[in-house]
């Protein structure tokens, strides 16, 4: 059953049969849950474009908005490859320090000079810090977060080595603004969320700069920094049928309707299986034959589409350290129930 009239304003739920899914196994999804993943707030699978089950935890709805943490790198990695295609930025190659000709670098620092846009996607640019271990809070401290990364750029290790970083997501955010004028925030309610019927994020006037503030539960919006980069490594909030939405859109290769919203290129550049596995700001992984890739968020937040399967599976969370695995819930209990 393939959907001819895409959900534009509102998804369409229609029996799990229809879609060539056991009904019976997926039935084990929502008590499973309960028993077992306790701080799931709220999912959404979608086959064929309809929703296939849909369930919400502990008070929560379909209207209600959470902070996906580090959901939000996917969706700047989609805002970066329409600023290419609208020829905003050149390419993935394009050096990083072209677009901050304000900076200046050590001259000896002739590594920071080398690193890409690529770099930053792929999470390969050399920082100081242990991988695992940036000091986050000490970026949020600062009064220019964006002088602060790039001072911290390219020291240590060397370009092509794996290494997960906030700030380097951040930095992306301010070649987005540098480049076309407009926040993340403003560029994604113009050419992706209002295209495909996501809800529009409006300004959230930050008052504080702590960690309640741009991490807690009154995040409402699309964080920004102090000075009005929207964050490029966590900070926005969607509800999980947006979270459905956008990953639909990946599923169907940029296309939503008749209009090509990302590039068909950039998709495919973007979820390309690497050693790391990391595409641009997406994790990928291929296991028993299944191949996947997956926004995902601190506290268990999951964009997860199988192609294969012609599925997403949109899971939104409540903080907690250390969450259950998604992945293990995804392929046994929703994958498995694809017939």
């Amino acid at each position: 059953m393939q959907r001819s009239d895409w959900p534009t304003t509102e998804w369409q739920a229609v029996d799990p049969a229809l879609l060539n899914i056991d009904a019976e196994k997926l039935a084990e999804v929502d008590p499973l849950i309960k028993a077992a993943y306790s701080n799931i707030n709220g999912i959404v699978i979608v086959r064929n474009g309809y929703i296939a089950h849909e369930s919400y935890y502990h008070g929560y709805g379909p209207k209600d908005k959470h902070h996906v943490a580090s959901v939000t790198k996917s969706i700047l990695s989609a805002l970066i490859g329409i600023a290419i295609e609208e020829r905003f930025i050149k390419n993935v190659d394009q050096k990083v320090l072209e677009f901050f000709p304000d900076y200046t670098p050590d001259h000896t620092d002739t590594q920071k000079q080398e690193i890409t846009i690529r770099h930053l996607l792929t999470m390969t640019a050399p920082y100081p810090f242990e991988d695992w271990h940036e000091p986050l809070d000490k970026m949020c401290m600062q009064s220019d977060w964006v002088t602060y990364t790039l001072d911290m750029l390219g020291q240590k290790g060397e370009i092509g080595a794996f290494k997960y970083s906030n700030a380097g997501a951040h930095l992306l955010s301010a070649i987005l603004t540098r480049s076309t004028g407009k926040s993340a925030r403003e560029f994604a309610n113009e050419r992706l969320f209002t295209p495909i019927g996501m809800e529009v994020i409006p300004d959230y006037e930050m008052k504080a700069f702590a960690f309640e503030d741009l991490f807690g539960k009154e995040v409402r919006g699309w964080v920004k920094d102090p000075t009005n980069n929207s964050t490029g490594g966590w900070g926005l909030t969607l509800t999980p049928r947006d979270m459905a939405r956008f990953g639909w859109l990946y599923l169907n290769r940029g296309c939503w309707g008749n209009h090509q919203i990302i590039p068909e290129a950039w998709i495919d550049e973007s979820i390309a299986m690497t050693p790391n596995p990391y595409g641009y700001l997406w994790w990928l992984r291929a296991e028993d034959g299944v191949f996947a890739y997956a926004a995902m968020g601190d506290g268990g937040h999951v964009i997860c589409c199988i192609p294969e399967k012609n599925l997403v599976v949109a899971i939104a969370s409540e903080f907690m350290p250390n969450p259950r695995d998604r992945w293990t819930l995804i392929k046994e209990h929703i994958i498995e129930s694809v017939i």
